[in-house]
């Protein structure tokens, strides 16, 4: 985990930032052609790689590559750290009910144990945020009435990393913009201190259905249309 560098101290570095992918293979490589001329960028995937969406198996694999010749940051989701948990404990039921019976089938086994040890070693490296001086990016996001450097060295910063929902519709006490996933918005959500990029691009029949990537500092947005619940 990196510390919080001076918020005055503002960088030239340039972002593209990912939102949750949630097993859409087809809907990410559409998506990595949009991107493909953002190359010079710090890639930011947010979180969320497996579950839900037909091919789990296949996003990893796909990032994976896809870092061999980009720069990558990969944040750790909250369905990643159920998977981890899953495989530590052997309590899986969780896990099962919140898409982990697709991820099983992506990769054609029965028991999370037997997914490619190159796969779980891409699982136990993501991190649970990364700080710059004009950036925080995180998988969930953060309680919107704490300043952002209370929260990282708090105790409880796994969990709300993880699962932190309120500040979706509260006014933020941060001192800089945080972008996040986690909570599906139908519009990516793009505030002075608050940048929402999940789009639901798992759950097109329920009125999402699209995967973003958000340019920084541009505030620029690069949508698709998921394209893997297509027969």
């Amino acid at each position: 985990m990196e510390n919080r560098s001076s918020d005055h101290i503002r960088s030239s570095e340039k972002f593209i930032a990912i939102g949750d992918v949630h097993g859409c293979a087809r809907s990410l490589s559409a998506l990595i052609e949009k991107i493909r001329p953002y190359r010079d960028r710090t890639h930011m995937f947010i979180g969320d790689y497996i579950d839900r969406g037909p091919d789990s198996s296949g996003v990893v694999e796909s990032i994976i590559a896809f870092a061999r010749d980009h720069h990558c940051v990969f944040l750790r989701g909250n369905h990643e750290k159920m998977l981890m948990d899953a495989i530590q404990s052997g309590e899986r039921t969780f896990w099962l009910m919140n898409g982990g019976m697709e991820t099983l089938g992506s990769y054609q086994i029965h028991d999370p144990a037997e997914i490619p040890a190159r796969h779980l070693e891409f699982f136990q490296q993501t991190r649970l945020w990364h700080d710059t001086p004009d950036y925080l990016f995180i998988h969930a996001g953060l309680d919107p009435d704490q300043s952002i450097e209370q929260q990282l060295t708090s105790p409880d910063i796994e969990n709300t990393a993880l699962w932190e929902r309120r500040h979706i519709h509260e006014p933020v006490s941060w001192e800089k913009p945080v972008v996040f996933g986690h909570t599906p918005v139908r519009e990516p959500l793009i505030d002075d201190r608050k940048m929402g990029i999940d789009t639901g691009c798992c759950f097109p029949n329920r009125g999402y259905g699209h995967l973003t990537a958000l340019l920084l500092p541009e505030r620029t947005v690069i949508s698709q249309e998921c394209l893997d619940f297509i027969t």
